[in-house]
């Protein structure tokens, strides 16, 4: 994964202060104890004198090394065992003064095995996610509040389904691959007239994968393409490079939110555009939700084959069911 310095250098920043609030209730626990037990300050002083006494062993090398740092080991030994006996019977726990870390693995380096540490991946996935997530609006989303009271019960009479069971279906499916995603998920295509819901259960679903660590983009197709055309007209100014700088994110972060398809103005440009940054994501393995209010004729009719085919083709379809909530709600 190609990493942004800026919003690396955010995620490191984060994980220094995280690092800094664990020195300091170290520091306040190590305070606590030692003024409740001053023995056990004793024994830790001791303990560092006996550790730069093992490094002076070590360098000098005498005849009699070996037998003078086996006592050393040996009267350790014993000093830390005491510590620990005198932390319990003072109600701490054994490894209260041990130093503490909010990630084993890299010990809050950042650093894990020669790459970025997965805390901090995260924390850096958090920053993609709340640079570019305008999805979110309400801050209240989520699978708990869809309202599934707000769809018919009754069958349709053209289509004879009924649009509650349909998106009940849907909402369950939409949960279940937000809990679940990972790098083998689909991509999903979200199909159905205005005011059904898409964009709430895209949200819904942000919200989880973002949860989860992974990096979550949202745009409306419109503001999308508008980055390319930028990127590619205003190549020298400060607005093409964050134009580019911002394609650069939509075609990496984990999950991209493609809202509204088919409302934006279609030219050479923006098909060109479209056709980019969808094959860009499923050439690099990258996860897309689409929606849209077209059918698969009319995504035939609006889009080139190029496009429409990696759409109709690439992504599984969830169709939505229902009346206009927003009409309802008024």
């Amino acid at each position: 994964m190609a990493y942004d310095g800026k919003l690396l250098a955010r995620a490191r920043a984060q994980l220094d202060s995280q690092r800094a609030a664990n020195r300091d209730e170290q520091q306040r626990r190590q305070d606590e104890v030692y003024a409740r037990v001053p023995e056990i300050r004793r024994i830790d002083q001791t303990l560092r004198a006996h550790m730069a006494a093992l490094v002076r062993l070590t360098i000098g090398r005498g005849p009699d090394m070996a037998e003078k740092l086996a006592a050393l080991r040996e009267e350790n030994l014993d000093l830390q065992m005491r510590r620990a006996e005198l932390l319990t019977a003072s109600g701490f726990g054994a490894d209260y003064l041990d130093e503490i870390v909010s990630c084993p693995k890299c010990r809050d380096s950042g650093i894990f095995e020669g790459g970025v540490c997965t805390c901090l991946d995260r924390l850096y996935n958090a920053e993609l996610t709340k640079e570019l997530g305008t999805l979110m609006r309400r801050g209240d989303e989520s699978f708990a509040r869809f309202d599934l009271t707000l769809y018919p019960d009754t069958p349709d009479s053209a289509t004879g389904l009924v649009a509650r069971d349909v998106m009940r279906r849907v909402s369950s499916a939409c949960q279940r691959y937000a809990e679940s995603f990972s790098p083998a998920s689909r991509n999903l295509l979200f199909q159905g007239g205005t005011g059904l819901g898409k964009t709430y259960l895209s949200a819904c679903i942000a919200r989880v994968v973002a949860g989860r660590g992974f990096s979550v983009c949202y745009e409306t197709a419109a503001a999308a393409l508008d980055n390319y055309e930028r990127a590619k007209f205003s190549r020298d100014s400060e607005e093409g490079e964050a134009a580019a700088t911002r394609i650069r994110r939509m075609e990496s972060c984990d999950l991209m939110i493609l809202d509204d398809l088919g409302t934006e103005m279609v030219t050479p440009m923006s098909q060109s555009a479209l056709y980019t940054l969808i094959n860009n994501r499923l050439v690099g393995g990258k996860k897309t939700i689409i929606s849209t209010n077209l059918s698969d004729d009319e995504l035939t009719k609006k889009y080139t084959p190029q496009i429409s085919s990696r759409i109709l083709g690439e992504f599984q379809c969830f169709p939505f069911a229902g009346r206009d909530i927003r009409q309802l709600k008024k």
